[in-house]
């Protein structure tokens, strides 16, 4: 049987466009990225995966450091750690490439809103909830430049409130906003999460230009196809399964309701999102060195007992 692939390098196509290289972590679903400028050799990392195991409660670097070994070999300057928003199903591995690189990290300005909600879910009275924990926070709007290469950013809720989109030049990513046509788009039913706010944060990306390349955070691999993750807007809007561009709003949030309602709580959401909303740092060692993480019982709905 060949191996599963988990490295796609998708280049530019002229000037002004990034090359995006994906990284597929098979353990969670995940796609980590490296998007750069051809021109300048400056890049951006995207949705980092600390490995985790939460068998053993095992963290390890492996993920991040195949990032790291990429970037070496291929003479790159990283300007960004980039979050597209707190994960619920691995956990950030910001922080480490922040300490091994210096370079700063970013996400969305709603993310203290997130870290407000989970604050109450933690009962952890001590967590500072204003986005101090990255070096900046993306409002609506702001514009930053990765070489020589235009990027903006996008407010994407509905999957989560601090949910955002990063345009690169013709590049989007779209964190877990739509997934590859075949599997359709994300869940709303995380703590903060809103259907209706995903369908606006929807139409909002289908609103780009035809060609612009998307980059989703995570691919299921319906049917045992190949790992995925690379589609365009005009694929989506025409080959989506759940009918972007002949359904109202209405249908939309009937039909990602219905589907949320079956579907199990992701198995790391308790485990991840103390990390997660920390920009990636595990917590304190206590007094015997160990590291600890606190779990809820009993605070989320959607248990799958069979």
């Amino acid at each position: 049987m060949d191996a599963m692939k988990t490295f796609a390098l998708s280049r530019a196509h002229q000037a002004g466009q990034p090359d995006v290289a994906g990284f597929f972590d098979p353990r969670t679903f995940s796609i980590q990225y490296v998007v750069s400028d051809p021109a300048t050799r400056h890049c951006a990392i995207i949705d980092p995966v600390l490995d985790f195991d939460e068998k053993s409660g095992a963290t390890a670097t492996r993920q991040a450091d195949a990032i790291l070994a990429y970037v070496k070999r291929e003479g790159l300057e990283i300007d960004w750690i980039l979050d597209t928003h707190p994960h619920a199903d691995h956990f950030s591995a910001a922080r480490y490439l922040h300490e091994k690189t210096g370079a700063p990290t970013a996400i969305g300005g709603p993310v203290t809103q997130v870290q407000a909600l989970w604050k109450d879910i933690y009962n952890w009275p001590d967590l500072k909830d204003d986005g101090s924990q990255w070096d900046r926070l993306f409002d609506e709007g702001d514009t930053f430049r990765l070489g020589e290469i235009e990027c903006r950013v996008m407010h994407s809720p509905g999957h989560t409130l601090a949910s955002i989109t990063y345009v690169i030049g013709d590049a989007a990513f779209v964190h877990d906003t739509l997934f590859q046509p075949d599997f359709g788009t994300a869940r709303a039913d995380f703590p903060g999460g809103s259907a209706h706010q995903l369908w606006h944060s929807i139409q909002a990306i289908l609103a780009l230009p035809d060609e612009t390349r998307l980059f989703t955070g995570h691919d299921y691999m319906p049917d045992g196809r190949e790992p995925q993750w690379e589609s365009t807007v005009r694929e989506q809007r025409e080959t989506n399964k759940h009918r972007l561009s002949d359904s109202s709003e209405a249908e939309y949030v009937a039909l990602r309701n219905r589907r949320d309602s079956e579907l199990p709580m992701p198995k790391l959401i308790l485990h991840a999102l103390q990390v997660n909303i920390l920009g990636g740092r595990l917590p304190e060692p206590e007094n015997n060195g160990k590291r600890y993480l606190k779990f809820p019982l009993d605070a989320l709905e959607g248990a799958a007992w069979e």
